[in-house]
């Protein structure tokens, strides 16, 4: 078995902007439930994507603990 790479956090998109536009053009004119299962099946097709337990999981706490930090600015 192949140990895969780290989870990559630098920026790594050729074209972030453009990434974000078509995220949000895929978001236009769905309800917030329709949006949230749009969310949560690109999640699943990108973790099935990369496919490595060990990455998945340092993403997935990665991205909770930016959740649970304290925001700046604002009561």
């Amino acid at each position: 078995m192949t140990a895969m790479a780290p989870l990559v956090i630098a920026p790594n998109l050729a074209n972030p902007d453009g990434f974000y536009a078509a995220l949000l053009a895929a978001h236009e004119g769905l309800t917030p439930e329709a949006s949230h299962r749009l969310n949560a099946r690109l999640v699943l097709l990108l973790a099935n994507h990369v496919g490595n337990a060990d990455v998945l999981d340092d993403a997935l706490r990665r991205a909770r603990a930016d959740v649970e930090a304290p925001s700046h600015g604002g009561p």
